[in-house]
Formats: structure tokens, sequence, C-alpha cells
């Protein structure tokens, strides 16, 4: 049997080694915990041996995911070498329909991009409904923008960033794009015309309406990870299966032990529980293929994580599909994949 846990051993012995400080064990996911405990503040830059370090540009950040080599050269030499990316900016102006969510809009640029088609680029994201969005929704934008190959994501911080990294507006206000800055590409969306979609298997980039999917047989339903694991998140799950039974096994997974006690206290675990949900613990969960829920030969799911890829929940005979939560909730009552309403 492999020795599943080594790592936590591993682990335990670095931190008494060299006398860490900010430990955190089971509190959640690196992606979510960075900005929630702080770590990550407006105008850092930020190296993570993860792709999905793109997150914290939810924020202002500069943040990008390295390879361990790299990472040894940080921690060597305190320098790495990073040449400064072209931007491609994303306007999108307008409300949006009440049954698409960041996560939408967010799958619909890069199927229009292609999986490659920002690679080693910034993406720049502008507009009012940009401006009207949470930061939890810009989290989750930030989060996929590594599937279009972007080196970085970036928001201008507002008042609602500057709530929640708890920093002073004057501080921050020098992150913008410059009136006369130079983009390679500017890609414009109007949000009345967006329409929920999902990703196909088994790529992230083979994106199609919800509406030409509808009656797709699933086998599971999971919402959870850095994506689509957060607060708001869980409520519109909530909202949706209130005083419902899911008829297809679903997996909710919180993206931190904060978000978890936070959801309990509004009532979203107890909603969710009642409609029949399997809760986990926080984490990555299913998103890595950890946690409960992997998927046998022919098996399908609807996921709200950031990757479709073969095997990444099961055997390379799974297909994962990847939409939104009001997707993902709406399918688990039917089933079957459904366009939310």
């Amino acid at each position: 049997q492999v020795d599943d846990t080594r790592h936590f051993r591993i682990g335990n012995e670095f931190v008494e080694k060299y006398g860490m400080k900010n430990i955190h064990r089971s509190d959640g996911i690196c992606h979510q915990l960075m900005t929630e405990a702080g770590y990550v503040k407006p105008g850092n830059i930020v190296f993570g041996t993860d792709s999905h370090t793109t997150t914290y540009g939810c924020v202002g950040a500069f943040s990008s995911g390295i390879g361990y080599t790299e990472m040894a050269s940080i921690l060597g030499t305190g320098t790495l070498w990073i040449r400064v990316p072209e931007t491609i900016k994303v306007n999108i102006t307008g409300k949006l329909p009440d049954n698409v969510m960041a996560k939408d809009i967010i799958l619909k640029l890069i199927g229009d991009l292609g999986a490659d088609g920002a690679t080693y680029k910034a993406l720049e994201f502008a507009g009012d409904t940009v401006e009207n969005m949470s930061v939890a929704s810009r989290m989750s934008m930030s989060n996929m923008a590594i599937e279009a190959g972007a080196k970085c994501c970036l928001f201008r911080p507002d008042e609602k960033t500057c709530e929640y990294s708890e920093v002073k507006m004057e501080d921050v206000d020098w992150l913008y794009g410059d009136e006369d800055a130079a983009y390679c590409r500017t890609i414009t969306y109007q949000a009345e015309e967006l329409v929920p979609v999902c990703a196909c298997p088994s790529q992230v980039d083979n994106i199609h309406p919800v509406s030409e999917l509808v009656g797709t047989d699933i086998d599971q339903v999971f919402i959870g990870s850095c994506t689509n694991g957060r607060l708001e998140d869980l409520a519109v799950a909530a909202k949706i299966l209130e005083g419902k039974t899911v008829a297809c096994r679903t997996i909710i997974t919180p993206a931190s032990r904060k978000i978890y006690i936070e959801a309990i206290k509004a009532g979203y675990m107890e909603t969710l529980a009642k409609a029949g949900a399997i809760i986990t613990q926080p984490g990555c969960g299913l998103c890595c293929g950890r946690s409960g829920g992997i998927l046998c030969d022919g098996e399908k799911v609807l996921a709200t994580n950031n990757r479709n890829f073969l095997g990444r929940m099961g055997t390379s005979k799974v297909g994962i599909y990847l939409g939104s939560p009001a997707t993902a909730a709406t399918s688990a009552v039917y089933g079957k994949i459904t366009l939310p309403k």
C-alpha cells in the first residue's frame, strides 16, 4: 500500500527544522488562503509552484505559476528572470443575465482564445460588469486565466478589494492601466449577450452553450475547488437546491475552513445536506482526484473546477464537463445537464 500520508510527515519535519510559523493544516486550498489570510496584497509580485497562482490577480497582484527549478532559484538567490508580458484587455459591459456567472464568462473567453491564445500574456479585465463583481467572482476568473495560457491576470483594485484585503485605497490607487497603454489585443463582451456554457470533455477550450447539452446524463456533480468553492458559490447552490432532492451523487467541498464555517452559519450547509449532498472537508477534493467521488469508465461528471483533462477524476474514460455552480446545482436536481433559470 502506498504511504499516502508521507507528505504530512515530511512537511512536519520541514516545519520543525526551519521553525516555520505560518502553518495551515487542513485549513483549505492554498489559492484561497493566500488572499483570504492576507498573505497576498494588491500590488504584490507573487510566484508559486502551481499554475493556478494566477488567482491572486483578483486583488491586483502580479501572480504567476513557476516550476520547482525556478522556485529553487528564488529560494537560493532571491532572484528570478522574467519577461514582461504583453497584455490582452478584456472589456465587459452591461448587466449579466440572472443565470450567468463569472465562471461562464471565463469559460467563454477561454473558448474564444483557445487553450494557448494568451500564452505568456497578461489578461486585464475592465468594464462596468467587472466593477460590479464581487472579489470572489473575480477570483474565479483570474483562477482560470492560466487555462488560456496567461502568465497572469489583473483586476484593478477598488473599495471591495480594499475591504477584502484590509488595505487603504490611497495605497493601491496607482494599480491601473495607463490611459495610453498599448495592448496586443482588445476583446469586448456585452454582458446581456452571454449565456451559461460548459467546457466539454476533454479540453478546457471545448466550450458549448448549456442549451446545446441539455439532457446529457450525468452520474455526479462536484461543487468546489479554488475556482468555485467560495461562499457565494455555496449560496447559489443552496438557493437552487432548497426544498429539492438531488438525483445524482452530489459532492460539496468548501475552498477553506473559514468559508465552511460561514456557510454553516448562513444555513447553506443544512440546505445542501437536506437536499442529499455529500459535504466534505475543505480542500482541493475531487478537482485533483482526492476525497472520494472518483469515477469509473463511462461515467460523466459536471464539476465547477478548472480542468477536465483525461484521468483527472478517475479513469481516462470518464467524461468531465465544467460549468458554473448554478449550472451544476440545477443539473444535480435532474441528474442531467440542465439550463439554470
